[in-house]
């Protein structure tokens, strides 16, 4: 994996960016299990909001939509790092390759906030047009019944009876 392919890794978990302890050792060149042991030898560093554990619900419903193989792998469920948590695995590491990986991956996540924000300026000026539209719609469904009363009103008035020669 290069640092091309960072945000093809950069999963959305208990609405939160994340990237899997695997894809982060693979990117510092690592075994994974060098990962966990600079977790689990440095606890104080990862707080819930910067690392968890997935649960087998969240895990099966991960590879499920990454068409990852079902069997074999892993024997444990994997961490999850967040923004933050990726930034101090990073520090705990201290290698010249995790200096570069984190600078690459902390360009990935600032690239993914700036592409959601586009996504809600988009989604505040659809609205505005929504609701601009919906008004529209409104009077014009107004001058529709008016319209329509007034025809119905035409045509009481032609079915009344004349008087005179036929």
């Amino acid at each position: 994996m290069n640092l091309q392919n960072v945000h093809a890794n950069i999963y959305l978990v208990r609405n939160q960016h994340i990237m899997l302890d695997s894809d982060l050792a693979e990117l510092y060149q690592l075994p994974t299990k060098r990962i966990n042991e600079a977790v689990k030898r440095n606890p104080d560093c990862f707080p819930q909001d910067f690392m968890f554990r997935i649960s087998q619900n969240e895990w099966t419903h991960l590879k499920s939509q990454n068409a990852t193989s079902s069997w074999g792998g892993r024997r444990t469920l994997p961490y999850c790092f967040t923004e933050h948590g990726v930034l101090m695995l990073s520090s705990v590491l201290k290698s010249d390759i995790a200096i570069q990986v984190n600078i690459g991956i902390m360009r990935a996540f600032v690239a993914m906030r700036e592409h959601a924000s586009n996504y809600e300026a988009l989604a505040a000026a659809i609205k505005k047009l929504e609701n601009s539209t919906n008004h529209r719609f409104a009077e014009v469904g107004q001058v529709l019944d008016a319209l329509l009363e007034q025809k119905q009103v035409q045509e009481n008035q032609k079915q009344r009876k004349r008087i005179g020669y036929k």
